[in-house]
């Protein structure tokens, strides 16, 4: 289109203006047929007729604007029903008794997972686990499980390692760390266990915590696992999980103990504490949890704070369950992993 042609095409409008303004219609402006590019209408003609017609457009568009407002405020209603439930654990918080039966439930899965639990120190009498547990402090019971051989040799007996010299001792239980710390409470729970108690380990709870360097932990450990008397061991693997599944928010082991007692019956107690420690070793880890190989995790309020991609989880997983020896030396008949190499490494 020339520069003229647009220009004619655009004056035109100008005098139709005026006679619309006097009618009730406007007629659409004809263009001349010898020019098939002058029916598109130009800037001039299009803000003529444009007007008129976003006159139209709001008028009818108003009802539909009026009516939305409502159709929103419904579509609002109506979705909060639906966003309800799938906000539940942020809007609605897990009731105690919904708490307690999902835990119960996690144990129970569990025990199908881990039917072998057992007590991953060596011993063959409360002496030994005594001893062993006292030194897994601050340690893995793999690394015990290779050193007390040596020391259950030379010290078999309360009597002699209470007879013992301090830094023979503690060269024996080196590989353990805090090994000076470690040698005085292995001297002065034995000399208690032969001046107070002729030498045999008590089996109730308030003779154990009086032992020098035997806190609840270790009582319970030795009450559970050496006398058959139920316990909760709270370590780090078990006050870790516990938390993370929500089953309490103390982190006092003493608190989490009591209110971990408060949700199992009290045969469940030393083997909740080996299923759960077991989790923790293997699946549950504490920077970089298997949640992609979980068998709880439709379970677990915490879902996703570790790797989700089956195949990455699965490459995180430990001991038995990855496909690697476990920590005892001597592992119970029913263990499904490869005994730990003797050697300390």
């Amino acid at each position: 289109m020339s520069a003229e042609q647009n220009s004619a095409v655009g004056e035109q409008p100008s005098v139709k203006r005026k006679k619309a303004a006097k009618g009730s219609t406007v007629k659409p402006v004809k263009a001349p047929t010898e020019n098939a590019a002058a029916t598109e209408p130009t800037a001039p003609s299009a803000k003529r007729t444009a007007k008129p017609a976003a006159k139209r457009t709001a008028e009818s568009a108003r009802p539909t604007a009026g009516t939305a407002k409502p159709a929103a405020r419904r579509t609002a209603k109506s979705a909060k029903p639906t966003a309800g439930p799938a906000a539940t654990p942020a809007a609605k918080p897990e009731s105690h008794l919904a708490m307690v039966r999902r835990a119960r439930r996690i144990n129970r899965e569990l025990a199908e997972v881990y039917p072998y639990a057992h007590p991953e120190l060596d011993f063959r009498n409360p002496f030994e686990l005594l001893v062993a547990t006292v030194l897994s402090a601050q340690t893995t019971d793999l690394r015990v499980n290779q050193t007390t051989p040596a020391v259950f040799a030379k010290y078999p007996t309360p009597e002699d390692m209470a007879a013992a010299v301090p830094e023979e001792l503690e060269e024996a239980i080196r590989p353990t760390g805090f090994f000076r710390a470690k040698a005085k409470s292995l001297i002065g729970l034995s000399t208690a266990l032969r001046d107070r108690f002729d030498g045999e380990v008590p089996g109730n709870l308030d003779d154990l915590v009086s032992l020098p360097g035997v806190g609840r932990k270790t009582a319970n450990v030795v009450l559970g696992n050496a006398f058959g008397v139920p316990g909760l061991t709270v370590d780090t693997h078990f006050g870790r999980l516990v938390r993370r599944w929500k089953w309490t928010e103390q982190e006092d082991p003493e608190k989490v103990e009591a209110e971990i007692a408060a949700i199992f019956p009290k045969s469940e107690w030393t083997m909740l504490s080996h299923r759960v420690i077991f989790h923790g070793r293997r699946i549950c880890h504490s920077r970089k949890p298997a949640c992609g190989a979980c068998p709880i995790a439709h379970l677990c309020p915490s879902y996703g704070e570790g790797e989700t991609d089956p195949e990455k989880a699965r490459k995180l997983l430990k001991y038995e369950m990855g496909g690697y020896p476990g920590q005892r030396l001597s592992p119970p008949a029913d263990y499904p992993g490869k005994p730990a190499p003797a050697r300390v490494e």
